[in-house]
């Protein structure tokens, strides 16, 4: 049975859930992660990073100064499984967020061998490692909307779909998932420690994203230097949502699994937007425009040779709505539009960690409305 809104910690926002708690994060050079970790910090964690140095220049963990305000800050590859141990044994984390990955498709056509490592055996190691800490007591797993075997036939993916995996990126995240079930079922189950979760989130967006070949980045480059963004599938159809809204969800997830009922929310959750949030390639590249200005312009890529990517990816969110009283709280339109406001505050140099702030406080606010 489903544990309803308000049975477990309220909202992240209004909870002590992590005020003083020691949290490991990992890929907390990146964008999810640099997010994340500014968001624990003003929540009152003690947050320990694990990642290799930032992944683009510019980047949002340089631009929002995150650094000072880590407990501490490890640079090293999920490859090194002492560097890790290690740094469970430092930090003792209660909780741990595993964000860091290879997380592009097209990068995994490129370096399948290298995509596989990180996102499997990292994740492998990450687990492992927990397992030899006392300390850890919940574990998030992120991995992706395409851990599905999709066969486009229009229906939402429930977390109980079969796994599968075309290219090698999605195929990296659901071996990672099927290494998370094993490791819950054969050293934390029953009722063991630490309750380990995955979290399937649609496809992010949000300001101090400067990742190649990603919809949103590609749009305010080009944008940004009166140039028209070239799409190359432009009628695929994606969930598309807010980076805080996928936050959230992670870090109600982990409360719940800190929680004395965590054992039961220690499986696979949807975090995707709702159906207004799904929208073409084209529909979402034509807003950002509208919403840039200038006479941004989009156009379709000339040629072909581009590499398979999913037509239509659909999630279902409903166990996560039932169970964790969460669901996303800024809508399409309003994720683009703190984008863009995000890319132009930058753009005119202003203080982006407060304004990184400002708008974490504004998603507070619409959790409470």
């Amino acid at each position: 049975m489903g544990v309803g809104q308000g049975a477990l910690e309220d909202l992240v926002s209004e909870s002590n859930a992590w005020r003083g708690r020691p949290v490991l994060l990992t890929g907390h050079t990146g964008f999810s992660g640099g997010w994340l970790a500014l968001w624990l910090h003003r929540l009152g964690a003690s947050v320990h990073g694990y990642a290799l140095n930032p992944p683009t220049e510019p980047s949002f963990f340089e631009v929002c100064r995150v650094g000072p305000l880590l407990a501490s800050d490890t640079r090293a590859d999920l490859a090194d499984r002492e560097r890790l141990r290690s740094l469970f044994d430092a930090c003792a984390p209660e909780a741990v967020f595993h964000l860091a990955a290879q997380p592009l498709v097209r990068e995994g056509y490129r370096d399948p061998l290298g995509t596989l490592a990180t996102n499997v055996m990292g994740t492998a190691h990450v687990l492992d490692a927990a397992r030899a800490a006392a300390s850890v007591r919940a574990v998030v797993i992120v991995t992706t909307d395409k851990v599905y075997e999709n066969r486009e036939d229009g229906r939402p993916y429930r977390e109980s779909d079969p796994l599968g995996g075309y290219d090698p990126y999605s195929a990296s995240k659901a071996a990672a998932e099927i290494v998370v079930a094993s490791y819950r079922a054969s050293f934390f189950a029953p009722g063991g420690k630490p309750n380990v979760a995955t979290a399937r989130a649609g496809n992010v967006m949000g300001g101090g994203d400067w990742a190649a070949e990603r919809l949103v980045p590609d749009c305010l480059r080009a944008f940004a230097a009166n140039q028209p963004v070239k799409l190359r599938y432009p009628k695929s159809v994606r969930p598309w949502q807010h980076v805080l809204d996928a936050l959230h969800g992670y870090l109600r997830l982990g409360e719940h699994l800190l929680s004395r009922h965590g054992a039961r929310f220690a499986k696979p959750w949807n975090l995707g937007p709702s159906a207004a949030g799904d929208a073409t390639v084209a529909e979402l590249a034509q807003t950002v425009a509208r919403l840039w200005g200038n006479g941004a312009r989009v156009e379709q890529a000339a040629g072909a040779g581009n590499p398979h990517e999913a037509g239509l990816l659909q999630l279902d969110s409903r166990q996560a709505a039932a169970e964790l009283g969460w669901s996303p709280r800024w809508s399409l339109q309003q994720a683009l539009e703190q984008t863009v406001l995000w890319h132009r505050a930058w753009l005119r140099g202003s203080d982006m960690a407060a304004f990184s702030l400002g708008q974490i406080a504004a998603y507070e606010e619409a959790c409470r409305a």
